[in-house]
């Protein structure tokens, strides 16, 4: 007998939204079909004809857990990820300490154990690339971000270290999670603009052309690793990586979602709270993001979750740490867009779930037998905008830069079969998420 079953839902499948019932059992999908005398099961959740997505999977955030918890910790961060329809996240390594060696590793798995979503991690890069081997047989998800250029957190590496990391990694069979910003590029307009104070002389001082010569780089230093270009802000180097993707399937992308709703127009609002590596781009290369979205360039959307308290962004532009929130409402904004017609159902469904799980080699991203049961049910999402307030937000970090905006949010949360959100309150309990280790998990033999 099913743990739950699932009445009266829509999936969208063979390119089609159709009438199912889902069965679920220790945690996975075991039916989609015809349940039989589906309402004398224990549990049954009637979803009233209501459209069933598969949970959002983001690669790419930063939790703060462990050093930096007064702006998030794994509560509160998968807290917000549930009722934004994020089932499962990748962190990356710049806390405190680095995620660089078994033993920070281990920390932050250990803090982890907070989460009520089910979790990866990612292992750092620097320029001691003795503990690589290491990480990955801990069960790291993939290497990175690896900064290029000088960004929150300072874990930036040279060229040779870059270099020598790319072959080591390839030897694994790993990902590397490539910040493209060049370093000499930085530095150079750094220097121009000193003196400038207005917002948007961020963006000038980490232009395009830093982005266009870090992916050109980080392409001809890399042979045949597999190579993922986290988010990608600018027309021109999403152009390289558009031509370098049709003879290499090694090279994947992504990009944020302050890249696609946001532009270098928003600093009048947002001044310094707008501040984020790589920095807002014009309206032409906002433009450019959204078709290599529906091309197939661009492989998903992650949200950069990088939450600072509002606080700390309230000073000068260079002073200000980069990074914005933007877990908990990735999805409602390209659920929007999808009202839109900004993107197809489908395609988000690929760029939210199904890429992702894929390049990260994880058992998720599909309604499909044998698949966990991660899923979020939507209300009417022809008519079910809701205004994103930042109080309304889980995040400690109390701010939004999409305040105001619209967005549609999930009705119910539900990872490996378990609702953990319902009608804006988390059920999920603190701790029920798990650790989804990396393909080099070096399992201990007795």
């Amino acid at each position: 007998m099913p743990d739950l079953v699932i009445k009266n839902a829509r999936i969208f499948i063979d390119n089609a939204i159709q009438p199912a019932e889902i069965a679920i059992d220790n945690g996975k999908i075991s039916k989609i079909g015809k349940i039989i005398n589906a309402e004398e099961f224990n549990q049954v959740i009637d979803a009233k004809g209501s459209l069933i997505l598969p949970g959002a999977i983001d690669v790419h955030v930063h939790f703060r857990d462990p050093g930096m918890t007064k702006k998030e910790d794994w509560y509160t961060g998968s807290c917000a990820a549930a009722a934004g329809g994020v089932t499962t996240v990748i962190d990356h390594p710049n806390t405190i300490p680095p995620t660089t060696d078994p033993d920070s590793f281990k920390k932050k798995q250990k803090e982890a154990k907070k989460s009520i979503i089910d979790y990866g991690i990612n292992a750092g890069v620097t320029g001691n690339l003795k503990y690589l081997k290491d990480l990955w047989e801990l069960g790291a998800t993939a290497f990175g971000e690896i900064f290029m250029a000088e960004s929150t957190g300072s874990l930036n590496v040279n060229d040779r270290t870059l270099e020598e990391a790319l072959e080591i990694i390839e030897n694994l069979g790993a990902v590397a999670c490539i910040h493209a910003e060049d370093e000499e590029t930085r530095k150079r307009f750094i220097h121009i603009l000193k003196g400038k104070t207005e917002p948007e002389s961020y963006s000038k001082s980490r232009p395009p052309l830093s982005e266009k010569t870090a992916v050109e780089k980080a392409l001809k230093l890399a042979g045949n690793t597999r190579l993922h270009f986290c988010h990608i802000s600018a027309r021109e180097s999403l152009e390289i990586i558009r031509e370098a993707k049709a003879g290499n399937k090694n090279i994947t992308c992504e990009v944020a979602p302050h890249h696609l709703f946001l532009s270098t127009r928003d600093y009048k609002r947002l001044g310094t709270l707008g501040k984020m590596n790589p920095p807002l781009r014009d309206f032409y290369s906002q433009q450019s993001l959204w078709e290599g979205l529906r091309d197939g360039t661009v492989d998903m959307v992650a949200s950069d979750h990088a939450p600072h308290l509002e606080s700390e962004k309230m000073t000068d532009i260079w002073t200000a740490p980069a990074g914005v929130p933007g877990v908990e409402t990735m999805m409602p904004l390209m659920l929007m867009a999808v009202k839109r017609n900004l993107l197809t159902l489908k395609r988000l469904i690929e760029v939210t779930s199904t890429r992702p799980a894929g390049v990260f080699g994880l058992r998720k991203g599909v309604i499909a037998q044998g698949y966990d049961a991660d899923m979020i049910i939507m209300g009417d999402i022809r008519n079910d905008m809701q205004e994103i307030r930042k109080e309304k937000m889980h995040s400690k970090a109390g701010w939004t830069p999409y305040n105001g905006m619209e967005g549609i949010f999930p009705k119910m949360t539900i990872s490996r079969g378990d609702v953990i959100f319902e009608d804006g309150e988390i059920i999920g309990k603190r701790g029920r998420g798990r650790f989804i280790s990396g393909k080099g998990l070096k399992k201990e033999t007795e």
